[in-house]
This record gives structure tokens, C-alpha cells and sequence, in this order.
């Protein structure tokens, strides 16, 4: 590995009366001043969060850019303003294409590399912290470090049902000089859920989210009591909080074809009823100070991403030549003519805008033209949704009754008043996830990731399938990595 170079420390502003993300960059400081108090340590953890918000990593191109495009969501015009056209077409030789995943690639070893430089320096220190710092600090960095490399061995390394065998990602556990080797993907996968496990652990004892007065919600406007008390331990949701671990050992087990830990986790997170559904009226409120557009509530886990709203305007609202569906797509997408007719987030996510040309469809997920919404800037990365397919897929081969009944919760509470109950058909099953799935995680980056750990075909505009395989699926790896030994 040789990203340890790109090591950024920003500091946070605990002073802040609002949010603890609210971040300005400080003078780097050495590490031994950094990490001699626990303000310090919370600063780092702070700095690997604010790092994740940027452009290159889940502020746009790990959620709706660079996954997004090459899952087929977005009509690219001949005219490509946004320079995306070559990454639909999978061509891993374009100058553009290169420079995004490379980013990309570096984007989330930084984080990995931010994590062990907090895990190095905080052991043994137990006696630093105050309360249960320590292991909700610890806790958070081991997990940060497995979700880092789990996204890394899904975007740069051939799928476990493919592979499992097959040279996956360096799992880098120190924060040194020295090369870290590739490990295979099956190996890649157990290192994830060992530190996901460990982290689980810690914040099973120290996470304010598991408290029954913890209280999710809209922060300003309703009952919640997520930015009550101490500013470290808020909003729990904007940070690798205890069921966001459990989401995430959910999805990995899953990738690993281990449906009984897949279940277990992802039952944990249903049963615990922490994360209410979306009311009709938030999602469809026609008052922007009271629409919640994300689906905010139902967000296990996601990022901050307070300074990119300009960047995501200009990403999705740039008229034709930006990132768009053609209006009949859209459609197909969500089955406007049949089931989809009455579906939510076709009503709230895209919008119909015309041009000389004729119509597109326009997202609107992450549109904020300086109103509030009841929410913040966030980029969803686990939702309660997800949780749910997930159980739906672990279920169906011993219970496909009790499967159906959590896929069909899902679309209830989308405005799909349709449900499916007596379809005994695994195949039909998962052409249906599959088509809810792209859906939910439209704009989000997920849909890639399912299509990959499924072999399955990706659905192209007008029909074209792009079949499953390797040369579509893995993105290689910087050329920096195989010069230096990792590949």
C-alpha cells in the first residue's frame, strides 16, 4: 500500500452549536500532540468522517457518480458535459475514468489509514477517557475500517460467488511505510468481520444510540433527542453508531452467502424498532421546511455532507448535459404503468423538465435550494429499507411467505399498495428485489454492488443487458499499486 502519504487530519469545531461536523482544516500537528487527550482522539475520529464528505469518496463518487453510471441509471448524453460517458461503456482505459476510481481508491485507503493511526495510538489508554470513550472511539475506528475495505473489495476485486479465491484488496491494519500484500477476497472478507464483530462489541457497551431514550428523528423539528447532550455523542445516525455495524456485518455476511448471520444482524436491527418508516406526508410534503426527501428517519447510518449541496446542484441540475434518465426510462425503472403508478419516489426523486430537444427526468434526492427540508445534507449509506431486503433474501429459501411479507412492507410504505404473497419461485423473487433495490438505491450507489454479488446482468438503457463478468464488474487498480508490488 502506498497511501499512507495522503494522511489528512482536519480538526473539529467542538464548539459548534449545531452540528459536530462543522469542520475548518487546522495546521497539521504531530501525533503525539494530537493523541495525548481524548479531545484529540475525537478530533481524528471527527477528521476520518469530514475526509469521507469530499467529492472523490461518499460526498459524490462512491454514492451517485461514478457506481451510479456504470449500474446504467443515468441517460449520458452525447454532449457529455460531466465526462461520464466512457464509464457507462465500461472503458477502464479512459483518462477520465481512471482519475475517478483512482481517486476513489485512494479516498478510501486514506480513511483506512486515518482509522489505524487512531487505533495505534489509542491502545492502552484506557485510563485517558472519560466514561465509555474509549471503546465507543475504538469501536467506531475498527468499524470505519472495515466498511472502508469492504467498499474497496467490492469496487477493485472480483465478487466472492465469482471468486472467492481470486486476489482481492490489501487489508491494511497498521498505519506504516511499508507495503501491505493482497489479500484473496475471501480472506479480505473475514479480516471485515472480524473488526465489524470487534467493533460490535465495544459499542454493544458504550453507544448512546442503544439507550431507550435515545430518540430518532428530525433533530430541529419533532421529539427527537439526537442532538441532546454532549456534542461528541450526537447524532449517532452521522456516524458508524452500533446498528450501522450491524448493518454492515448484515450486508457483508451476505456477499459471503452466510444467510444465517445476514439474518441475525439484520433482525437485530428490525426488532430493536429504533428506526420508524417515513410518513406520507413528510416524504410528500409540498412545504420544503417540512418534506423529508432523504427518508431521513430510516437512515441506519449516513454521511454529513454539509458542503457539497452545490457541487450535487451542478451534478444533477445543469439542464440536459447533466447527469439525467430520458423520461421513458425512468419509467420502465419505476413501473409507472403498473405497480410503480402511485410510487413515492417516483413522485419526490425525479422531476419532468423540458428542453428544445423534449423531456428528462431530473433527481431531485439530493435537491436543496436553500431550505432546510427536516433533515441535513446527507448521503444515505445504510437504510432501514436495505435492512429489510435483506432479511426478505436470507428468508425466502425456508419461509418465502415471511420473505414476500418484509418485501412487500417495503413497497407498502413506498405508496405500492400491491403485494405479492403465493409466489413460491425464487427467480421471480429476485427479479423483483432486484427491480425494488434499483429503485430504493436510486442515486445511491448500492444497485451496482447487488447486481455484482448476484452475477447477475446489468440492466442498460433500452434493454441491453451488459452480462456479468469480471472486465464489467472490477475496476483495476491504480497503476501505482501494481508497480509497487500489491498486484
Amino acid at each position: 500500500m502506498r497511501t499512507f502519504t495522503l494522511l489528512i487530519i482536519i480538526g473539529c469545531c467542538l464548539t459548534s452549536c449545531s452540528k459536530w461536523l462543522d469542520v475548518k482544516p487546522q495546521s497539521e500537528v504531530s501525533q503525539d500532540v494530537l493523541f495525548s487527550t481524548e479531545e484529540g482522539f475525537q478530533e481524528a475520529l471527527n477528521g476520518v468522517y469530514s475526509r469521507c464528505a469530499q467529492e472523490d469518496s461518499y460526498g459524490k463518487e462512491i454514492t451517485c457518480g461514478i457506481l451510479d453510471v456504470m449500474a446504467q441509471n443515468y441517460t449520458i448524453p452525447s454532449l457529455d458535459g460531466k465526462h461520464y460517458r466512457q464509464t457507462a461503456l465500461f472503458n477502464y482505459k479512459d483518462d477520465s475514468l481512471i482519475a475517478r476510481k483512482d481517486r476513489a481508491w485512494k479516498a478510501l485507503y486514506n480513511g483506512v489509514a486515518n482509522s489505524n493511526l487512531i487505533l495505534q495510538h489509542i491502545e492502552g489508554k484506557q485510563k485517558m477517557f472519560s466514561g465509555t470513550r474509549y471503546s465507543l472511539i475504538k469501536g467506531e475506528a475498527l468499524a470505519l475500517r472495515g466498511y472502508f475495505h469492504f467498499d474497496a473489495l467490492r469496487m477493485f476485486a472480483p465478487s466472492y460467488v465469482s471468486n472467492a479465491n481470486a486476489k482481492g484488496v490489501p487489508y491494511v491494519t497498521v498505519f506504516s511505510k511499508a507495503v501491505t500484500p493482497i489479500s484473496s477476497v475471501a480472506a479480505v472478507l473475514d479480516s471485515v468481520i472480524a473488526d465489524l464483530n470487534n467493533a460490535k462489541e465495544l459499542l454493544r457497551t458504550s453507544d448512546p444510540i442503544l439507550s431507550g431514550g435515545y430518540i430518532v428523528g428530525y433533530p430541529l423539528k419533532d421529539s427527537s433527542t439526537e442532538t441532546a447532550g454532549e456534542l461528541f455523542l450526537q447524532q449517532r445516525r452521522h456516524r458508524m453508531n452500533y446498528y450501522a455495524v450491524c448493518g454492515t456485518l448484515a450486508r457483508v455476511y451476505l456477499y459471503k452467502g452466510d444467510k444465517a448471520n445476514a439474518l441475525n444482524n439484520a433482525l437485530e436491527i428490525i426488532n430493536a424498532n429504533k428506526f420508524p418508516w417515513t410518513k406520507q406526508n413528510n416524504f410528500l410534503n409540498p412545504d420544503p421546511e417540512k418534506k423529508d426527501r432523504i427518508l431521513y428517519k430510516e437512515l441506519i447510518f449516513g454521511w454529513y455532507i454539509p458542503n457539497r449541496t452545490d457541487n450535487l446542484k451542478d451534478l444533477f441540475r445543469s439542464g440536459s448535459q447533466s447527469l439525467h434518465v430520458a423520461t421513458s426510462e425512468g419509467q420502465i425503472i419505476y413501473e409507472v404503468a403498473s405497480v410503480g403508478g402511485d410510487d413515492f419516489r417516483y413522485k419526490q426523486w425525479l422531476s419532468e423538465q423540458s428542453e428544445s430537444s423534449g423531456t428528462y427526468l431530473q433527481l431531485e434526492k439530493y435537491t436543496r435550494d436553500g431550505d432546510a427540508n427536516l433533515h441535513y445534507q446527507m448521503a444515505p449509506a445504510i437504510r432501514l429499507s436495505e435492512i429489510y431486503y435483506i432479511a426478505a433474501e436470507c428468508t425466502f429459501d425456508s419461509d418465502p411467505e415471511k420473505a414476500w411479507g418484509y418485501f412487500n412492507t417495503v413497497r407498502l410504505n413506498r405508496g405500492i399498495g400491491a403485494t405479492i404473497t403465493n409466489e413460491p419461485s425464487r427467480d421471480v423473487f429476485l427479479n423483483e428485489l432486484v427491480k425494488e433495490c434499483r429503485k430504493e438505491f436510486y442515486g445511491e450507489g448500492q444497485i451496482f454492488y447487488m447486481y455484482k454479488r448476484l452475477n447477475r446482468a446489468i440492466v442498460g438503457q433500452s434493454g441491453i443487458l451488459y452480462s456479468p463478468a469480471d472486465n464489467i464488474f472490477v475496476l483495476p487498480l491504480p497503476d501505482d499499486e501494481i508497480q509497487f508490488g500489491t498486484r
